[in-house]
């Protein structure tokens, strides 16, 4: 198989994808999926993108107010001006590539309303928008002779010599193999299985970040963590299926114990506020009320238009007891995306020459403290379009050839003791869920510290589990470590 490459993409969502396709057809490229392509965060996104597509009744400065308002001013002002100006291209790209929005009964994409924003201008497919994305665009990378695609292929180290990136890649069979490239996109997404309860998939394992932050690039912002206020609560599987803003957007009230309203109590943008805020007041509620158990209410919407907007919710809810028509659905705040990540410039640059960031694993700073809901995928898409035009621009200046390296990860050694992975979660869940406690994060960052220093001087065996069994310990201890210091 062939080994030299222009560009490798690490990670197979809709940043890798959307940027594979915005690549130069001249260029070789390599696509890495951790798992199968259908597998990613990006596929479990919900709610839909957001973008001004709607002059008429909105605008890109409204959108831009949003944003800035929803992640505490501390967003990169630079960025969000790009995201809300150019993302709308990019919507109406993706419905030339197939994309199925839902319509109104005019035939124009149907535009929904979600927390933190002043207008509707949520383009969604039903409550499945990323898998319709995601799905499209595997369909269109697939159709391209110069992308190569290796799925169940996990990245187990990088280095560069010279001009070239080196990765050493696991395949699912348990071989090693090196792949070389002039230039390396990271698109490996979040980092949510650090946490006992999150909303991500199994891959969520900071694989890219801590790749990145092994070879000297900036991590930002770790610990620019954001917990959905609405994740179902079942409390028994350690993935958390999400309950989209867009019902609450569509008229659901969010409930205390006492099945009362009272965000009124805290907040004048009621259930719509942005999502730390409602999930700070749900922690507050539970403090007055000495209660945990909170309930989303749709009940008083017709049920079959909630029917016909939540399909997949009301699925997944169906098998878990819950007629959502009828029923108080029970939620709580849960782990569920990242706004830091790998430091980049507006064209997804890091601070290593020729490796770029994109998507979740990436901090662009569009988000600030707060990703205002539905700026995710609209973000994925506009940044890396950008990085894939930026990687056109200097492709021709890059050599011809690739310099050497050789990996020894094949070497022989005992598998790592069982319960690093577990302890690292309990670990985060204590230290850092909502708001930070500040003694346990003390604690708690000496143990991570630990356990990191472990795996990289031990002679471990290198296959999955350790791969991401080091990812979660160094995500932990950059996440602490900024929680102490911020």
């Amino acid at each position: 198989m062939q080994t030299n490459y222009d560009v490798i993409i690490l990670g197979s969502g809709i940043a890798g994808l959307y940027g594979a396709l915005n690549l130069d057809r001249k260029l070789r490229v390599l696509l890495l999926a951790k798992r199968e392509l259908t597998l990613c965060n990006s596929s479990l996104a919900q709610g839909g993108i957001a973008a001004v597509y709607d002059r008429l009744h909105d605008s890109v400065q409204k959108h831009i107010n949003d944003t800035l308002v929803a992640g505490g001013f501390r967003n990169d002002r630079k960025a969000v001006e790009i995201l809300t100006t150019e993302g709308p291209d990019d919507v109406r790209r993706l419905i030339e590539l197939g994309v199925d929005f839902d319509r109104t009964e005019t035939g124009e994409p149907h535009l929904t309303l979600e927390g933190g924003h002043t207008r509707p201008r949520i383009l969604h497919h039903k409550d499945s928008t990323g898998k319709e994305i995601t799905d499209t665009l595997i369909q269109q990378v697939r159709a391209l002779p110069n992308v190569t695609i290796l799925e169940h292929s996990t990245a187990c180290d990088l280095q560069k010599t010279g001009n070239t990136f080196h990765l050493d890649v696991l395949d699912e069979p348990g071989s090693h193999q090196a792949f070389h490239s002039h230039f390396l996109v990271i698109a490996s997404g979040g980092i949510g299985r650090v946490y006992e309860y999150t909303t991500n998939s199994s891959i969520a394992t900071g694989d890219g970040i801590t790749l990145a932050y092994r070879l000297g690039a900036r991590i930002k912002n770790l610990h620019y963590i954001q917990f959905h206020p609405t994740a179902f609560a079942n409390r028994h599987t350690r993935e958390s299926f999400l309950i989209s803003e867009s019902v609450r957007g569509e008229g659901a009230y969010l409930l205390n114990c006492h099945s009362q309203r009272f965000m009124q109590e805290y907040d004048e943008r009621l259930e719509l506020a942005p999502r730390d805020v409602v999930s700070r007041c749900i922690m507050e509620e539970a403090k007055r009320t000495h209660s945990d158990q909170f309930y989303l209410d749709i009940t008083h919407e017709d049920p079959d238009a909630v029917k016909a907007r939540f399909p997949l919710i009301y699925e997944n809810l169906l098998k878990e007891g819950c007629d959502m028509t009828r029923d108080k659905i029970p939620v709580y705040p849960c782990q569920h995306y990242l706004m830091g990540g790998i430091d980049v410039d507006i064209d997804s640059t890091t601070t290593i020459d020729g490796m770029y960031a994109c998507g979740e694993c990436s901090h662009t700073g569009v988000h600030g403290a707060n990703r205002l809901a539905s700026n995710s995928l609209l973000e994925a898409v506009v940044f890396s379009r950008r990085c894939a035009a930026k990687i056109n621009s200097l492709a021709s200046d890059a050599p011809d050839s690739f310099e050497e390296y050789t990996f020894h990860n094949d070497r022989p050694g005992e598998p790592i003791p069982h319960g690093i992975r577990t302890e690292t979660r309990s670990i985060l869940q204590k230290a850092y869920f909502v708001t930070p406690d500040l003694a346990e994060a003390r604690s708690g960052y000496e143990r991570v510290c630990q356990l990191r220093d472990q795996l990289e001087s031990s002679g471990y065996l290198v296959n999955r589990d350790f791969v991401e069994a080091r990812s979660l310990v160094t995500v932990a201890c950059l996440i602490l470590r900024e929680v102490l210091e911020d």
